[in-house]
Order: structure tokens, then C-alpha cells, then sequence
């Protein structure tokens, strides 16, 4: 499995000879209702968008998952599984092939993939997103994905997870509504899973932030951190921290793998 962290959180996941391309933020500006006066995010020069990309996963509906200018810079052809949020906005951007996961469905690609979709991070008062369990049909590789922090509490029903992909940051708007629940979280989940590999998502990389809602917000804890609890539980878990645009190959052991279909679980 390689991973190559292209900023925010997106990435491109490489696993069972397929490109995954997840949650998508690589050309032009970032914000919420075209509001760049209350939060704008930018580069000063864009990602250049992945080749051969066989599918793009996308955890949620919102511009910073589901990006429109990115998505329209993208072939429309490319499959794409989303939640039922994101799978409307390809839909409108005229996707052909899309795929709506809800909590527990599953979705084959090609005969080595399979694609879990686990209850992700709230958005508003009665729906909740989506987070992600892939695994290599043949390898037994497998890895998970949540961008906010919001982990379901029988994750390991699924089985040994090797890879996570997680904040460890936690982000709050005064007086302390928690946009990302990432330290203290991070820490729970590696000690319900105990992954061999636990990697930051949603951190800056080459971003740039203004606006009002820079002075409301608040970040505090450190992938540093987590991983120096880890140590204090006793945990072997490992804490990688990719550079932005680099390619890596993740370190994993074979001993704990199982092979073949999974059974799915509603996680």
C-alpha cells in the first residue's frame, strides 16, 4: 500500500493495484456558501491532479471533501462512491457512474477491492457522514478512514485494521464546539484497534487560511502527542507524518491479515 498526502485531506491511495482518489481539494479556493470574508482557504499553486485515477471516494458532501471546482476539473467518467450528500453534488456536476453508500453498504471494485462505509462526523442535528473501510481481497491489507474524528465504538468488528487515517489535531470554535475531535480521540481509537500505522488527516500542508473565522477558531494537540501516548499505553502503533505530495510506502507487517470477502457489518 502507498499513500501520497495531497494536502487537507486529500489523498491518493494506492491498494490492491488500484488509485483511489479521497476527498479531493487540489484546484482553485476553498469556502463555505462563496463567504471568503468569514473562512477562505488557498495555495498559492494548485495540486496537479493525479493520473489514473480508477476511483474517487468522497466521505462527505461539503466543499472540503467534495470540492466542486476540483470535481469539475476531473474526468466525468471516473467512478465515484460518496455519501448520499456527496453522491448528489457528482450527480449534479454530471458524474456518470456514482455510487451512494449508506452506513454498513458495501461496494466491490474489481475483484480485489472491497469498500465499507462506516458512520462518519455529524452535520446538523440528524445526519451523519461517512467514514471508510477498504481492504485487499488478496492481501489482506486493510485500512480506515474518518476526517473529523468520530469513530464508531465497534470498529474492530470489522476485523485487524493496519492503516488509519485520522486527525490528531483538535479544532474548536470558542467556546467550544468541536469542529475536529482529533487528539484524545486518536489515542481511544488506537487502543480499541490497534493498528500497525496511524497517519494525520486534515492537518495544512501547503494551505494558506484567512478570514473572520480564523480568530474563533482554536487547535491544539499534535500528532507528536499522540504518539507519545501511544508509547505511555503500551501500543506498538506507529505514527507516520508524510510530507505533502510525497509518496509513501507504508511499513506493515503480514502476521495479522486474513484473506478473502468480508462479511459486512453495519459499523
Amino acid at each position: 500500500m502507498h499513500l501520497t498526502w495531497l494536502d487537507s485531506n486529500s489523498w491518493l491511495i494506492e491498494i490492491a493495484d488500484r488509485r483511489i482518489l479521497l476527498d479531493p481539494w487540489l484546484v482553485g479556493d476553498l469556502a463555505f456558501g462563496n463567504a471568503n470574508w468569514f473562512f477562505r482557504s488557498y495555495r498559492q499553486t494548485d495540486r496537479a491532479i493525479p493520473e489514473n485515477i480508477d476511483l474517487i471516494l468522497l466521505s462527505q458532501g461539503l466543499p472540503d471533501h467534495a470540492h466542486p471546482e476540483t470535481l469539475k476539473a476531473l474526468d466525468r467518467s471516473i467512478p465515484v462512491v460518496g455519501s448520499p450528500a456527496a453522491a448528489k453534488v457528482v450527480r449534479e456536476l454530471g458524474f456518470t457512474t456514482v455510487t451512494s453508500l449508506n452506513h454498513g453498504e458495501t461496494h466491490r471494485l474489481g475483484d480485489r477491492l472491497q469498500i465499507q462505509a462506516t458512520i462518519g462526523s455529524p452535520v446538523g442535528p440528524t445526519t451523519k457522514e461517512n467514514g471508510y473501510w477498504l481492504k485487499d481481497l488478496a492481501q489482506g491489507t486493510t485500512m480506515y478512514y474518518e476526517p473529523h474524528g468520530y469513530h464508531p465504538s465497534n470498529l474492530a468488528e470489522l476485523g485487524p485494521i493496519d492503516v488509519v487515517l485520522t486527525p490528531m489535531i483538535d479544532l474548536t470554535i470558542a467556546p467550544g464546539l468541536p469542529v475536529i475531535q482529533g487528539s484524545a480521540s486518536a489515542v481511544k481509537l488506537a487502543q480499541q484497534i490497534q493498528p500497525q500505522v496511524m497517519i494525520p488527516t486534515a492537518a495544512g500542508g501547503d494551505i494558506e487560511f484567512s478570514g473572520l473565522l480564523l480568530k474563533l477558531l482554536k487547535a491544539t494537540g499534535s500528532p507528536a502527542d499522540v504518539q507519545a501516548k501511544l508509547v505511555q499505553a503500551g501500543l506498538t502503533t506507529q505514527v507516520l507524518e508524510p510530507k505533502a505530495g510525497d509518496r509513501t510506502s507504508l511499513p506493515l507487517r503480514d502476521d495479522r491479515r486474513s484473506v478473502g470477502d468480508h462479511q459486512a457489518v453495519k459499523i
